[in-house]
C-alpha cells in the first residue's frame, strides 16, 4: 500500500505541465544522445549537471529520468542499425538485431526493442515502487559497520564484473579512491595528495570529475577512434511495425527478460552484461526456431533488450534505498543528488518523499512518452547517425569546458577537467573501465566516514566490523565476488561457444569494455 500511495503522490508531482515538459525534453534529449554511438545516459546527465544547478530538484530529476530511459531506447537503434552497442547492456541486442537489419527486417527489430523496453521498463519501475519501502525499512536498522560492508561489496562487484579484466577494474577503483580523498582531511586537518597546490585543499569537485571522465575523455577517445574507421549503418525502410508472428514470439521473451533483468539490477552485482547474456542464452534454448539464431532471430532482440531496461530500473533500487551506485549512470545520479545537498539512502525516502516518488512516477511517464515518440519517429532518430562526428564531438568538448567553468567560475576547474579528461582517454585506450573509478571516487570518502564512525563506536576493535549478521553475509558475498567472476567469464565463453556467438560476443565485449 505504501508503494501505491507513494506513486499517487509522485504522479501529483510529475504530472504538472512544467514537469511534463521537462520529462518530454528529457526523453527527446536522451533518445537523441542514445542513438549516437558511444554516448550513453551517464555522459548526457554528466554534461547537464552544471546546467541544472539553478533548477528545482524535482524538475532536474524528472529531466534526468527522461534522459535515463530515453538513452536506453536510443541505444537499441544504434545497436541494430550500426552494430555498435554504446554500452555493455546493448551488445546482445546488436548480435541478432543487426542480422535482422541486414535481412531487411530493421523495422521489426526496432519495434520489438521499443515495445519490449516499454513493457520491461514499466513492470520494473512498478516493482521498484512496491519493493523500495520494504528495503528502506531494513536499511534503517543498519549500522555504520553494515554500511561499510555494503560499500566494500560495491567496490568488489564493480571492480570485478565491469570490463573484461578484474585487475583493470580494481585498478580503476584504486585510482578513484585516491582522487576521492584529495584535499583536507576533515578529521585531522592534514592535506592529502594536494602537492602544495592550495586550490586542491577543497578536493576535486565530483561534477568536474564526472564531466571530465565521461564527456571530455569520451570525446577524445571516440574522436580518435572514429578517425580510423567510418561507421556504416543499415538503411531503415518502412515503419517500425511487427507481424502477428513477431508479436507471438516476442511477448514471452519480454516477460522473461524482465524477470531476469530486474532482480540482477536490484542487487549490487554490477553491470547489465551478465543478465542480458543470460537472457540471450535462455531464448536460444527455448526457441522453436534455433536455426534463425545467428541469422536474425527476433527473440534474440526482444529478450536482451527487455532485460537491459529492467536491469536499468532495478539498479535504482540500491541507489535510492541504500545510497549505493552500481552502474556509471547511477553514480552520476548520486552526484546529482549531492549537488542539491541530498544523500541517497534510507532516510531520503523519509525526508524527501515527493522528490523520490516524483522521480519514480517520471520514469513511468517517460516510458509512455518514449513509446509514443519512438515507434512513429524511428526513421528520424536514425538520421541522427548522419551528423558528422567532428562537429558532434567538438560540440561535446565545448559544452563540457563551459560546464566545468560554470560550476565555480574557476579556470582551475577547467585545467583539472582537461588533465582528468586526458587520463580518461588513456584509461579507455588501454581497457580500464571508467565506472569503477567514478564509484571509487564517490563512495571512497563515504566509506572512510563510515569506517571511522564504526571504529569510534567499537572503541578501536576491528572485530566489531564483522560482528553483525548483516556484515557477515556481506563479507561472505565479497569472498564470493572474488571467486565467481572467473567462473562467470568461463561460463559466458562456454555458453557463447555453444550458442554459436563466440566471435560476436568477444567483438562486442572488446567494443564495450572501455565504457
Amino acid at each position: 500500500m505504501e508503494g501505491i500511495n507513494g506513486l499517487i503522490q509522485g504522479f501529483a508531482v510529475a504530472a504538472t505541465p512544467e514537469n511534463l515538459l521537462f520529462a518530454l525534453l528529457g526523453v527527446i534529449a536522451g533518445t537523441f544522445v542514445g542513438v549516437l554511438p558511444g554516448i550513453g545516459p551517464a555522459l548526457t546527465i554528466a554534461l547537464l549537471l552544471p546546467v541544472t544547478y539553478n533548477m528545482p530538484p524535482s524538475a532536474a530529476f524528472i529531466l534526468f529520468a527522461g534522459i535515463y530511459y530515453g538513452a536506453m531506447y536510443g541505444g537499441s537503434t544504434t545497436s541494430i542499425l550500426l552494430n555498435a552497442p554504446g554500452e555493455s547492456g546493448s551488445m546482445m541486442t546488436a548480435i541478432e538485431g543487426n542480422k535482422m537489419a541486414r535481412a531487411g527486417r530493421a523495422a521489426a527489430a526496432l519495434a520489438t526493442a521499443a515495445i519490449g523496453s516499454f513493457v520491461a521498463g514499466t513492470l520494473a519501475t512498478l516493482a521498484l515502487a512496491f519493493c523500495a519501502p520494504y528495503v528502506v525499512d531494513i536499511a534503517i536498522g543498519l549500522g555504520s559497520a553494515d554500511y561499510l560492508a555494503l560499500m566494500v561489496v560495491a567496490f568488489m562487484t564493480v571492480g570485478a564484473l565491469l570490463g573484461s579484466s578484474a585487475a583493470r577494474g580494481f585498478t580503476s577503483v584504486g585510482i578513484g579512491l585516491v582522487i576521492g580523498i584529495i584535499g583536507l582531511d576533515a578529521q585531522s586537518g592534514s592535506a592529502r595528495f594536494t602537492f602544495g597546490v592550495p586550490l586542491l585543499l577543497d578536493g576535486i569537485d565530483t561534477v568536474v570529475l564526472i564531466v571530465a571522465l565521461f564527456a571530455m575523455g569520451e570525446a577524445i577517445f571516440l574522436a580518435a577512434k572514429m578517425r580510423k574507421s567510418k561507421p556504416k549503418f543499415m538503411e531503415l525502410k518502412g515503419r517500425a511495425t511487427m507481424t502477428r508472428e513477431d508479436w507471438r514470439r516476442s511477448w514471452p521473451a519480454w516477460l522473461r527478460g524482465t524477470v531476469i533483468g530486474w532482480p540482477l539490477g536490484a542487487i549490487p552485482v554490477g553491470g547489465s552484461e551478465i543478465p542480458t547474456f543470460m537472457s540471450y542464452a535462455l531464448e536460444k534454448k527455448l526457441t522453436k526456431h534455433p536455426e534463425q539464431f545467428g541469422k536474425g532471430a527476433i527473440e534474440g532482440v526482444a529478450g536482451p533488450e527487455a532485460t537491459n531496461n529492467a536491469n536499468a530500473a532495478g539498479s535504482l533500487m540500491p541507489l535510492l534505498t541504500l545510497g549505493l551506485p552500481t552502474s556509471a549512470t547511477a553514480a552520476v545520479i548520486l552526484v546529482a543528488f549531492q549537488q542539491y545537498g541530498l544523500q541517497p539512502g534510507p532516510l531520503l525516502l523519509e525526508k524527501e518523499p515527493q522528490l523520490v516518488w516524483g522521480l519514480v512516477a517520471a520514469l513511468l511517464i517517460g516510458n509512455v512518452m518514449l513509446l509514443l515518440l519512438n515507434l512513429p519517429l524511428v526513421g528520424l532518430w536514425a538520421k541522427v547517425l548522419l551528423i558528422p562526428t567532428p562537429y558532434l564531438y567538438a560540440g561535446i568538448a565545448t559544452f563540457a569546458l563551459l560546464g566545468a567553468y560554470s560550476i565555480n567560475g574557476s579556470v582551475f576547474d577547467v585545467y583539472i577537467m582537461l588533465i582528468i579528461g586526458i587520463l580518461g582517454y588513456f584509461l579507455r585506450q588501454y581497457g580500464f573501465p571508467i565506472a569503477p573509478l567514478i564509484i571509487g571516487a564517490i563512495l571512497g570518502p563515504l566509506a572512510e566516514t563510515q569506517l571511522r564512525r564504526a571504529m569510534s563506536i567499537a572503541d578501536g576493535d576491528f572485530t566489531q566490523l564483522v560482528s553483525s549478521p548483516f556484515s557477515i553475509v556481506a563479507y561472505s558475498l565479497v569472498i564470493l565476488v572474488a571467486i565467481v567472476p572467473q567462473v562467470i567469464k568461463r561460463w559466458e565463453r562456454r555458453t557463447a561457444k555453444e550458442v554459436g556467438v563466440l566471435n560476436e560476443f568477444e567483438k562486442a565485449s572488446t567494443t564495450t569494455e572501455k565504457v
